[in-house]
């Protein structure tokens, strides 16, 4: 795993599990997808975190129609997230990255609660985190950010949806670009 930073975003590349290359990074995300969501997950053993990637993969094709790249992130090593994956139910449509270390949702500013204790144990200290990242220009920008305040506390998929079509939308209709 590698991370750099560029202008307060972080740049990484972690082992994929899911769909894609492996390793795969941010910069080739950012080369393919005009936006990019990064579901930060809590660990392994989390039942909130399946079913909200389990919703979310019900709706692969409309966040791929949107340009949206959906990248699962659990903090666990690569054997161990594949071993996550193949418990649903369905073909899993994402990459799935293996941030072991938890380096990058660190970086990202994932929560955590109980201090120390929950430093050391996601299971009781890890919180969920949802980040959108615009990835059009190439340099990556955190443009939406959800910190779940409790383990139940997620986006629901409509809302991240809705936030990246509001975001193509003003970049549609964004009179300093085009002649209005």
């Amino acid at each position: 795993m590698s991370t750099t930073s560029t202008d307060g975003i972080l740049s990484f590349e972690l082992p994929n599990v899911g769909v894609g290359p492996d390793p795969l990074s941010l910069a080739e995300i950012s080369a393919v997808s005009d936006f990019a969501v990064l579901l930060f997950l809590r660990d392994y053993h989390c039942p909130k975190c399946k079913a909200q990637v389990a919703s979310i993969s019900k709706e692969a094709d409309q966040f791929d129609g949107l340009g949206t790249a959906v990248l699962p992130i659990l903090p666990e090593p690569p054997e161990r997230a594949a071993e996550w994956r193949d418990n649903f139910d369905r073909e899993f449509p994402f990459p799935l990255l293996a941030d072991k270390d938890k380096q990058v949702a660190e970086q990202y500013d994932q929560p955590t609660r109980f201090g120390a204790l929950g430093s050391l144990h996601d299971l009781i200290g890890r919180l969920p985190q949802s980040v959108i990242l615009d990835t059009r220009d190439g340099d990556p920008e955190v443009i939406y950010t959800y910190e779940g305040d409790s383990v139940s506390d997620r986006p629901e998929v409509d809302e991240l949806l809705g936030q990246v079509e509001e975001l193509q939308e003003t970049f549609a209709f964004d009179c300093s670009l085009v002649d209005c």
